[in-house]
């Protein structure tokens, strides 16, 4: 299986040669601002397997983790926690995003009301707190 993405304009590209080893919606705070929408689905891959090209700009957006967005047109595009041998890809990003599906939900203290997404998933609390 062999997965890819890219920014809005085009000037970031990436590709991953396997599956994902997982997918999950996150309701974090961060995440919402990140994104601009009410949630954010995130593709989990082994560091290794990720092949960029362009380089995205990083963003320090907490004392734990680095995001990634296009420097060109902003469309946020990874999420790097230090330490971590995966990173995570936005779905909104790839070429087919219907070829991953949602395992769990993450951070759903920070839900919102009217975000109606994956009712039936396993469904976590945030662990990081800063």
């Amino acid at each position: 299986m062999t997965l890819s993405g890219r920014c809005q304009c085009g000037a970031v590209t990436w590709e991953a040669g396997t599956a994902p080893n997982s997918v999950h919606h996150c309701h974090c705070g961060m995440c919402r601002r990140w994104t601009g929408g009410g949630f954010a689905t995130l593709v989990w891959f082994d560091r290794d397997v990720l092949r960029w090209h362009g380089q995205p700009v990083q963003y320090r957006s907490s004392p734990i983790a680095v995001r990634s967005h296009c420097g060109v047109c902003g469309t946020p595009l990874a999420l790097d926690y230090d330490g971590k041998d995966e990173v995570a890809v936005t779905a909104g990003s790839l070429d087919d995003p219907d070829a991953v599906t949602p395992q769990y939900q993450y951070g759903v203290e920070g839900r919102l009301a009217w975000v109606d997404v994956g009712p039936g998933l396993p469904a976590e609390t945030t662990q990081e707190r800063w």
